[in-house]
């Protein structure tokens, strides 16, 4: 199980490189040698950023990238939802289709706990915690 895939890691590193240059835009390029992300990758992901109103892009000689919301409010959870979707341990499945003891489940009561601790915790996250 992963929580935490490599679009969303890929993303928050290269929020913080930006979070450094607040007055800038940066080339994904100058992003993928910064911070050691593949060019087809940082490219990708800022697109996706971009249209989810978390950077600004310029196009040109003087184009990149900057980030359009302050590094304090850009929370990893929000990224997560961003490229994963919401957090979820388990789907509650049988044989393919929703298990009919889902809504009585003791165990699934348990995981819905730790999935809420799980998102918690990537709430309280924020770029500007993580950029040294």
């Amino acid at each position: 199980m992963k929580l935490f895939n490599k679009n969303t890691d890929y993303a928050a590193r290269a929020l913080m490189y930006l979070s450094k240059e607040k007055n800038r835009f940066i080339s994904s390029t100058e992003i993928s040698n910064a911070v050691m992300i593949p060019l087809f990758y940082v490219r990708r992901i800022l697109q996706k950023l971009a249209k989810n109103g978390i950077v600004i892009s310029r196009e040109g000689i003087a184009g990149g990238v900057k980030l359009k919301k302050k590094p304090e409010v850009i929370r990893i959870l929000d990224l997560i939802k961003i490229f994963q979707g919401d957090i979820k341990i388990s789907e509650c499945m049988f044989r393919k289709k929703i298990c009919a003891n889902r809504s009585k489940c003791v165990l699934r009561t348990e995981i819905k706990k730790i999935e809420k601790m799980v998102e918690h915790k990537f709430s309280n996250m924020t770029i500007k915690k993580l950029a040294p």
